[in-house]
């Protein structure tokens, strides 16, 4: 089993979030007129993880086979599309989440380590978790 990951997300008030994991504390927030914009949305931290474990994970792999791999620069980007217009999905009634993932480098690459670096960006962690079966267990402690 892997180690446990633990992040704690609290608010006094409104929708701007604390989070802290670790010895790292930041901010997450909706933009005006919901929130107050003090920091990133929960999608825009969720691509930032998917985008973060791309690079890291491509970059390890390009130096432990000695690729030129000099800069990684992944783009995101989060849409809901409907269902019927998604040819490789097999929903195909309601709204789908999709995310497109643009991944440059910069680098002298030859065409089978740009195509083998594509394979390894879909082995990504986080890419994995967020295609795969997950469960969420959710209690409530509520204090006065």
């Amino acid at each position: 089993m892997a180690e446990a990951t633990q992040v704690t997300v609290s608010s006094d008030e409104g929708l701007a979030q604390e989070i802290v994991s670790g010895d790292h504390r930041w901010l997450a927030d909706e933009p005006p007129p919901y929130g107050t914009g003090t920091g990133p949305s929960p999608y825009q931290l969720l691509l930032s993880a998917l985008g973060a474990c791309t690079s890291m994970t491509l970059r390890l792999y390009a130096q432990r086979k000695g690729m030129d791999v000099q800069r990684i620069t992944v783009r995101l980007q989060h849409s809901r599309v409907h269902a019927a217009d998604c040819q490789d999905c097999e929903t195909k009634s309601g709204f789908l989440d999709r995310i497109d993932r643009d991944i440059q480098l910069t680098g002298n690459l030859s065409e089978n380590e740009k195509r083998r670096l594509l394979e390894i960006a879909e082995r990504c962690p986080v890419h994995r978790t967020l295609q795969s079966e997950m469960h969420i267990r959710t209690s409530i402690n509520a204090r006065s």
